[in-house]
């Protein structure tokens, strides 16, 4: 297989154990987190449903993945993982089964993505935001202590979900 150019040369699986091939969101901005259910910044679920709800019928996708690599933060299963964001969050958007998201044993995607923002842009803890434009590709990433609901990230989304390119 060549390499991968783009984000949807990847698939990842839903909580429900059905595959999530990312090229059915070919043409759509997302957003990509790595989150966690017992940590700190689990309330940026609440911020990132926002950004979901505001951009949705522009073509945004979220899609958590949630891992349980920093810190043990999320030990639960696929199900608890799925009713802890809907009860306590109202987590509609796409949520991916837990896989890991660093080191060696990282998911393909998260790698990819490291590699096309560089070292500093792999996750180092939970809610790495990682932005993929129309194009599939890369255009930014911020790290767990950037909120969802700042300026700075709603300005970057806007940024991807009014580009028209590819």
């Amino acid at each position: 297989m060549s390499e991968p150019k783009t984000v949807y040369d990847f698939t990842l699986e839903t909580l429900q154990g059905k595959p999530l091939p990312l090229k059915q969101f070919k043409g759509k901005p997302l957003v990509i987190v790595n989150t966690a259910s017992k940590c700190g910044f689990t309330p940026q679920y609440k911020g990132l449903e926002a950004v979901w709800k505001a951009n949705k019928d522009k073509g945004l996708v979220v899609i958590g993945v949630p891992s349980n690599d920093f810190g043990r933060q999320e030990p639960g299963s696929a199900a608890e993982i799925e009713s802890f964001c809907e009860i306590n969050y109202g987590v509609d958007f796409p949520m991916a089964a837990k896989v890991p998201v660093s080191g060696s044993s990282a998911h393909p995607l998260f790698k990819w993505m490291g590699d096309q923002g560089g070292f500093l842009s792999r996750p180092r803890w939970n809610f790495y935001k990682y932005l993929i434009g129309r194009d599939g590709k890369l255009a930014g990433w911020f790290s767990s202590m950037t909120s969802p609901d700042s300026a700075k990230f709603k300005t970057a989304v806007a940024k991807i979900v009014d580009r028209r390119e590819g």
